[in-house]
């Protein structure tokens, strides 16, 4: 019965202090946000840019515009590598320590 007891308590300390899980089941958790991108959107349209790199998913760029809507951007668009290119750049130089 001690044994019964234990195996029990045990398996409640298991439960009570093993990380949860996000909340999500994993088929949400690990899907793309952007399925689809625009092509053809001027700079002058886009507030803020977010940048989003997951495991299973090619490199996503979100903007939100000055609509408050949100759209993916293709990564590809000419003047949003240059974008990134300087603002990488940019990043390596304010780095402290190099």
């Amino acid at each position: 019965m001690d044994v019964k007891l234990l195996a029990v308590v045990t398996a409640l300390m298991v439960m009570i202090y093993a990380s949860p899980i996000q909340g999500k089941p994993i088929s949400l958790v690990e899907r793309c946000f952007c399925r689809l991108t625009v092509n053809n959107l001027p700079r002058s349209y886009i507030r803020e840019l977010r940048l989003i790199h997951t495991p299973n998913c090619p490199f996503q760029v979100i903007a939100k515009l000055k609509t408050n809507k949100e759209v993916c951007l293709n990564p590809e668009i000419q003047w949003l590598k240059q974008y990134l290119k300087n603002a990488f750049n940019k990043m390596k130089k304010t780095k402290p320590g190099n």
